[in-house]
């Protein structure tokens, strides 16, 4: 049985027996489970409280995309890791869900086994800092200018403004910014930012950069690519 520390966690789906299937073998693992039949549902709910959700991607006013788009956006919610479930198995729609701060995505049919390992993967890197750079970090802040990572409360500011990120925005961000000038090549990055055993492609890792400069406003030109080797932050432009 998954040391689960009696985590909790929402699953949401339009499929009732699929959200029973789950919270039954979910709750087998150790971890205590809630179910919501829709978006709505689920958004009326205390969002915050979960280590984790379970998230349909087509259900039905709202779809899934949509309820994580609020969720990242609520400062709140912003950082309640996401795992899309959906039998839209297209490189585009995992491409969206990454885009919309997911961290990860199961294409249906799925085996339960594989479920159970994808979540006890995010529910570790929950329960530990995401940043593997947090624990070597003396100070609590990493800065440039006014771009300040705060490593005790896990929070980002731009210009003096909280802007809400991911776990995986975050981890990315602290490993480049901790290391400024230093280029990392994908694979350095994700074995950083993500759990060991998930599995992400290179794509995933263009996807998040993306993601991230367009979060750090005018400091984005200062995570630049490295054609052939990787990303790095530059300190001072040319």
């Amino acid at each position: 049985m998954a040391d689960s520390s009696k985590r909790r966690i929402l699953v949401v789906d339009d499929e009732e027996d699929l959200c029973e299937i789950l919270r039954f073998n979910l709750e087998n693992e150790g971890y205590d489970v809630d179910t919501a039949l829709s978006a709505e549902e689920a958004l009326s709910m205390d969002i915050k409280q979960y280590s984790l959700i379970l998230l349909d991607v087509m259900m039905g006013k709202t779809s899934g995309f949509q309820m994580a788009k609020q969720l990242k956006q609520n400062d709140e919610t912003a950082k309640v890791p996401i795992i899309f479930l959906t039998a839209r198995n297209s490189e585009n729609d995992a491409v969206t869900g990454l885009t919309l701060g997911a961290d990860d995505y199961i294409s249906k049919p799925f085996s339960l086994r594989e479920v159970m390992l994808r979540v006890s993967a995010v529910i570790r890197r929950t329960a530990g800092d995401s940043a593997k750079d947090a624990e070597s970090t003396e100070d609590k802040t990493v800065s440039h200018e006014g771009l300040v990572i705060d490593t005790v409360s896990k929070t980002v500011s731009v210009d003096s403004q909280i802007v809400a990120f991911t776990r995986i925005e975050y981890g990315l961000l602290l490993t480049l910014l901790s290391h400024k000038d230093r280029v990392f090549s994908r694979q350095e990055l994700i074995e950083r930012a993500w759990p060991h055993d998930v599995v992400v492609l290179d794509r995933t890792v263009d996807v998040n950069i993306t993601r991230l400069r367009k979060k750090i406003g005018r400091y984005a030109d200062h995570i630049t690519t490295r054609p052939g080797f990787g990303y790095t932050f530059t300190d001072k432009l040319a």
